[in-house]
């Protein structure tokens, strides 16, 4: 029954930056395989970027490659999307996902896989 919390949501211009956090909501520091996914009103969910349990195994979608960055404070408990050169098309609701399972060996992009979830935060990028 872990909820997840995601901040860091707004609006920001084309080209601008935008950082995105993700914890769980009882301030709780697990460290789980984790997963940032984004959905447009009548789109499927779309998989951005996933990290393992060991920090050492992760995926990033092509679509934003080399723009955005995910990462881990496990000290904070706190998982981050780091985005630039934000786009238009990057309008969403981001989504973060933690996989329930104390040892992932490779993180999964598929939505199925994850059993907790956060509310979401809305990106608007516009001008």
């Amino acid at each position: 029954q872990v909820q997840l919390v995601e901040s860091g949501g707004g609006l920001v211009q084309p080209g601008g930056s935008l950082t995105l956090s993700c914890r769980e909501a009882s301030g709780t520091s697990t460290v789980r395989a984790t997963a940032w996914f984004r959905q447009v009103p009548g789109q499927e969910r779309e998989a951005l970027s996933c990290i393992n349990s060991s920090d050492d195994g992760t995926f990033i979608a092509d679509s934003v490659k080399g723009r955005f960055t995910m990462s881990r404070d496990s000290a904070k408990g706190t998982v981050y999307l780091q985005m630039t050169n934000l786009k238009a098309e990057d309008t969403a609701v981001y989504y973060c996902a933690a996989d329930s399972r104390p040892v992932v060996y490779s993180c999964s992009m598929r939505v199925g896989i994850y059993d907790y979830w956060g509310q979401g935060t809305q990106v608007t990028v516009s001008s």
